[in-house]
């Protein structure tokens, strides 16, 4: 079995050296030993950085991806965490297309003015509200949609 180099595995990976010994301390890779001053992985070590990178593009923390590793360091995914991380996805994928539909009326709005726009002073009351945490975006857009664009 060929050991791999840190140096070795950030080439690799595209992974800074620094974010592969944070890693390491907080126990999501682990080294087994040194050659010289660098520290030495075996060639797994790419699947698991493969799964913290997809762990954090699914909006999971480093702690909640180092629960999905088990002792021997092999993947030990729970289905229904997985379900609840989808869930929340399925909301802000909800948020974020309603945001774009939001922007793109504002865009393409034939109104003389975006302050003329009906739909834009929509945006503007949701806006303020959710910066004071009271009201969602994406259910409020939803409800207008059905009233004609201006």
């Amino acid at each position: 079995m060929k050991l791999l180099d840190i140096s070795e595995i950030s080439k690799s990976t595209g992974i800074a050296a620094s974010a592969l010994r944070h890693y390491e301390d907080k126990g999501l890779i682990t080294s087994i030993g040194r050659r010289g001053m660098k520290r030495l992985f075996t060639p797994e070590v790419i699947d698991q950085l493969a799964l913290i990178n997809l762990g954090k593009a699914g909006g999971f923390s480093l702690d909640e991806i180092k629960a999905m590793f088990g002792p021997d360091g092999r993947p030990a995914l729970s289905r229904q965490k997985l379900h609840v991380r989808v869930d929340e996805l399925d909301r802000q994928i909800q948020r974020l297309s309603s945001l774009r539909d939001m922007i793109r009326h504002v865009a393409e709005c034939p109104a003389p003015s975006h302050m003329e726009c009906p739909n834009f002073q929509k945006l503007l009351r949701i806006s303020s509200k959710k910066s004071h945490g009271t009201s969602p975006i994406a259910p409020a857009w939803s409800r207008s949609k059905s009233s004609s664009p201006s």
